[in-house]
């Protein structure tokens, strides 16, 4: 197997419209059209280069599993998203790289990523 890209993410959400908002108006995703009727609720969602697939479905519980969110400037992202009334870490590093983590509507985690940033 030679893999070239993850294609998407699925994350389950208990409200597919809050967590549509989340993903569109706060990360700057946007919804696409060409999601099949697979006879229960969700989105898709184009963000960045790849998709994230919304499941309306019970949603895990948050020991870990997250997924990352490649940023340019992740101090600016955090001040954004704190400004929106939302929880952020603060930024930590890792490796060569800062990341810091916020929820969405249902408590999934997300990380914000910045690559080649230590400061």
């Amino acid at each position: 197997m030679q893999p070239l890209a993850i294609h998407h993410v699925s994350v389950n959400v208990s409200d597919v419209d809050a967590a549509l908002a989340f993903y569109t108006d706060v990360l700057g995703g946007t919804p696409r059209a060409d999601r099949p009727d697979f006879g229960f609720g969700g989105a898709w969602i184009d963000l960045g280069g790849q998709q994230v697939h919304l499941i309306e479905a019970p949603v895990p519980a948050n020991v870990g599993q997250h997924f990352a969110i490649q940023v340019a400037d992740i101090h600016a992202t955090i001040g954004e998203l704190r400004g929106r009334g939302l929880t952020v870490s603060d930024a930590t590093p890792v490796a060569n790289n800062l990341q810091a983590f916020l929820n969405d509507p249902s408590g999934n985690a997300i990380e914000i990523h910045e690559v080649g940033a230590t400061t």
